[in-house]
């Protein structure tokens, strides 16, 4: 599978991110992409970082303006993408919702974020209603995707989910990074955690993960602009985008600190193999694990 991910640096005018994401779309589909990965709600600044009922105007039906705009462009270039959208799906009620447009411009299906974080500039839980749709993989024309979105990277019980149900990679658009309070040393090992686990759950389930995340600074959405002074309201997100094979070895790894598109071939044929030579799903105790739906024991 040729895979391209797009590791964008936002601003506040959604247009030109929208032109730019369209753009590096059309680039990497023309290197001969077959599926393209877009960061989470990619289409404007993370909005997230301050609770605002007038940001729910951004939100947006499934079908709608984005799947529109996405879809022609799959549909014209003949390629897979995952798209990352903030869903209305009524009023009073809002999704965080990965879609993905099959190549000829049809959604394939969606994957609604089950795993909604509430930290000091992530206050999702005020935008977002947990996903109802469980962990179901998406067929596509090349192959089940087992999307999932951010937070959810950090739960081996989704990834496994999604493994279980037959997905064939599992990929994750993003948006985390520096919390600027954090010492220099806090902020590489958060980083390196957030990479490590997603190999891990490549390792434990024998498939590819694509990660893409966001890039560079974003105020927050009360419009304050960094003055350099060391006060701005801001993320520094971490970018590092990257692609893991089935013993989550790095296929590709974007910056940290600067915008990336990358073309990366994925053995699919790789899984078949570290799958019998490590065979988890075989030896797996399923007659002693009731007790993983607890809260805590």
């Amino acid at each position: 599978m040729k895979a391209g991910i797009i590791q964008q640096h936002n601003t506040a005018d959604r247009e030109a991110n929208k032109a730019r994401l369209a753009e590096s779309i059309e680039k990497l589909a023309q290197q001969g992409a077959e599926l393209i990965v877009l960061q989470e709600l990619h289409n404007g600044l993370y909005f997230c970082q301050e609770e605002n009922v007038d940001t729910f105007d951004e939100a947006e039906p499934i079908p709608g303006p984005s799947t529109e705009f996405y879809g022609l462009l799959a549909k014209r270039l003949g390629v897979v993408i995952v798209t990352s959208l903030f869903e209305r799906r009524a009023a009073g009620l809002y999704h965080n919702t990965a879609v993905v447009l099959e190549r000829d411009g049809s959604i394939a299906g969606m994957y609604r974020k089950m795993h909604i974080p509430d930290d000091p500039g992530y206050y999702e839980k005020f935008y977002f209603t947990p996903g109802d749709l469980g962990f179901q993989p998406i067929d596509t024309s090349v192959g089940r995707l087992g999307v999932l979105v951010c937070w959810d990277q950090w739960y081996p019980e989704a990834a496994r989910l999604m493994a279980l149900a037959g997905a064939e990679v599992l990929i994750y658009p993003t948006a985390i990074g520096y919390d600027r309070h954090d010492t220099p040393d806090e902020q590489q090992r958060q980083r390196m955690a957030w990479q490590t686990v997603q190999r891990g759950h490549a390792v434990a389930n024998g498939l590819p993960v694509i990660t893409v995340n966001r890039v560079g600074d974003e105020p927050s959405g009360n419009g304050k602009e960094q003055t350099g002074d060391g006060n701005e309201d801001f993320i520094r997100f971490w970018g590092t985008s990257f692609v893991a094979g089935p013993q989550g070895e790095l296929l590709y790894e974007a910056p940290a600190d600067e915008e990336a598109t990358a073309l990366v071939d994925i053995d699919m044929q790789r899984c078949e193999h570290v799958r019998r030579w490590w065979p988890f799903l075989r030896d797996r105790r399923i007659d002693a694990y009731s007790d993983i739906t607890k809260r805590y024991l």
